[in-house]
């Protein structure tokens, strides 16, 4: 029933609390000054010697990164680049750059708009008016092809001295098109711009899946960034602590996150993310201080939110089924139930639900499934005299995050 009482106008319904300063700072996707950068001094170099000769001018040299999820691969790349930029300038060079995600591009004419796109809004302040007004990126309608000649002759029109490309998560890209065409575009006439390409991927094999002629063209700058230790990310976690009213932190929140994220992922990502997270309990809940309850809280939200977008496209059924080992999990002073177990508590819950229940063997074959999509662990276990061997089946996460991203899933 609709709320009668009337608004009271002299509500802030605006109020965030006095927790955050600066909130973007500890937002995924910001990306920092190079001064906040740490942990990274040693990747940083190597990547501002590659690009190095072109903020004189010269050609930047290619560089493949490769390291798991939150190693600082992309900021590094990033921030380095936005340096090169501003230095380069210094020297009366024009250095333009465009960052491209094929996680979101995954197709050649889709990585190829984004990148003639992120240049023009780059360089749309030093275009002649007329060009600026007929320069046109579809949306669809034209190839790969013509996208990168949009870009050529942006480069052409801002007489740009060097570009660099940086291509995150590479290995989406559905061919190496787009690679191609950028490695040669000097050599075969296309441009007179200095081209780098900043290639990163979570797939240390990423580059023997290139064809030869691709391979060929690029330099051997192979750079691998290592997991984040807890001294390192407590680091980054210290340099953006002003994203926070001065004295809300309480003194085990950086530590704890840090030491936490280091155990579980090594993910600067994720910690930062948590960071955050924290914050913004601490914000709801209309406290004073961010605690490390509100650390393990976040944490915990952040598992239910993973694992409820790992069930979100599954069926009823088996949610069901994951539902009813939650329960037998979390009732029992066990992890790992036999198959026969699952499925009587699975029948008794379809019931209550007024569905009819599948088959034994089916949810035998769903648990099977599971374990494949690293949801459960499943194995043969042998019994006793005349029992045989049987598949027993355990949770790889807590019941209790289970069975709450269940619920939200429905």
């Amino acid at each position: 029933m609709a709320d009668s009482d009337p608004f009271d106008d002299s509500e802030d319904i605006f109020q965030v609390g006095n927790i955050f300063s600066n909130r973007e700072l500890v937002r995924v996707g910001h990306v920092p000054e190079l001064d906040r950068v740490v942990g990274r001094n040693e990747e940083v170099r190597e990547v501002g010697a590659a690009l190095g000769p072109a903020i004189h001018g010269g050609p930047p040299e290619t560089t493949i990164i490769y390291g798991k999820t939150g190693t600082g691969k992309s900021l590094v790349s990033r921030c380095v680049t936005r340096e090169a930029r501003k230095r380069a300038a210094e020297n009366a060079v024009d250095l333009e750059h465009a960052y491209v995600d094929c996680s979101d591009y995954q197709t050649e004419a889709k990585a190829s708009r984004e990148m003639a796109r992120q240049l023009f809004d780059n360089v749309v302040d030093d275009l002649d008016d007329h060009v600026r007004e007929e320069t046109s990126i579809p949306r669809i309608g034209i190839s790969a092809a013509d996208y990168r000649d949009i870009t050529w002759e942006l480069l052409e029109e801002t007489d740009a001295d060097a570009f660099v490309v940086i291509l995150d998560e590479i290995d989406k890209l559905s061919d190496d098109e787009l690679l191609r065409s950028l490695s040669r575009a000097r050599e075969s006439g296309k441009i007179d711009t200095h081209i780098g390409i900043i290639c990163i991927s979570n797939k240390i094999e990423y580059r023997e899946r290139l064809n030869e002629r691709v391979d060929s063209s690029l330099q051997d700058n192979e750079l691998v960034f290592d997991p984040y230790d807890a001294g390192q990310l407590r680091n980054i976690l210290e340099n953006r602590r002003d994203a926070f009213v001065e004295g809300v932190l309480g003194e085990s929140v950086i530590p704890r996150t840090a030491a936490l994220a280091a155990r579980e992922h090594g993910d600067a990502r994720k910690a930062v993310d948590t960071f955050y997270e924290a914050g913004r309990l601490a914000e709801k809940q209309g406290s004073d201080e961010v605690t490390e309850e509100h650390v393990d809280a976040a944490i915990q939200r952040a598992e239910v939110n993973r694992f409820e977008k790992l069930v979100k496209g599954q069926t009823p059924h088996v949610r069901l089924i994951l539902r009813s080992l939650a329960l037998l999990t979390k009732s029992e002073d066990r992890e790992q139930f036999r198959t026969a177990g699952i499925y009587d508590i699975y029948t008794r819950i379809a019931e209550k639900e007024a569905t009819d229940p599948l088959s034994y063997d089916r949810v035998s074959r769903l648990l099977k499934e599971q374990s494949f999509l690293g949801i459960t662990e499943s194995e043969h276990t042998g019994g006793g005299q005349g029992e045989g061997s049987y598949l027993e089946h355990r949770l790889l996460r807590d019941p209790e995050i289970v069975l709450e991203a269940l619920e939200e899933a429905e």
